[in-house]
């Protein structure tokens, strides 16, 4: 490189260095919706298969989320998902310990081969012949998860069950307008993919 073609790149750099940058609007509609607007003023959705609670400072547990049926076990609670008050991990040693006094060693590891994520699940069959699955989780760090202890309790046949009849009732309950609405919105669309 000459020392003409090094000024001149400089001089560039320089220049251009301090310029602002263009200010871009924050985005605020994604998939045509958009952030603050009223929920009634959409059509097509379609509420889910489980309706859920929140429990508050409950017995040790900072907050839980009861989960329920709405098609085919209404009313019943399928899922519970229940924070333990006191996240730390010694808080969950000690619970790993009493679980394991209790229902034996767990079935499976779930947790991630890095030390982030602990999570230790086990499976039984009640006197229905139900599986029931229970889950002790332990995150600190991953907030994709639950941070804290977690502990998770639920009919793993009931929940696929009500995910099943929800969605046949989807598919029979809706107009030849609403099933024609159903096929326009499921084409790609770039306007509604990108945020703007």
């Amino acid at each position: 490189m000459n020392l003409r073609t090094f000024l001149l790149m400089t001089m560039c750099f320089i220049l251009f260095a301090g310029a602002p940058v263009t200010a871009v609007e924050a985005p605020s509609e994604v998939g045509g919706f958009k952030l603050g607007d009223d929920i009634s003023g959409y059509l097509d959705f379609d509420e889910n298969y489980l309706k859920e609670v929140v429990v508050n400072d409950w017995h040790g547990f900072r907050k839980g989320i009861i989960y329920y049926g709405t098609c085919a076990y209404p009313g019943q609670i399928v899922r519970i998902r229940m924070k333990y008050e006191d996240s730390s991990k010694t808080f969950y040693y000690e619970l790993l310990k009493r679980f394991k006094q209790k229902y034996g060693k767990p079935d499976e590891w779930k947790g991630d081969a890095f030390g982030v994520l602990y999570v230790w699940k086990w499976q039984f069959f009640n006197s229905d012949n139900e599986r029931v699955t229970l889950i002790l989780q332990h995150n600190l760090q991953n907030h994709n998860e639950t941070i804290g202890n977690q502990v998770k309790l639920s009919y793993s046949e009931r929940l696929e069950e009500e995910r099943l009849c929800f969605i046949e009732y989807c598919e029979t309950s809706k107009s030849a307008e609403e099933q024609e609405r159903i096929k326009q919105r499921m084409k790609p669309d770039w306007d509604h993919m990108i945020p703007r």
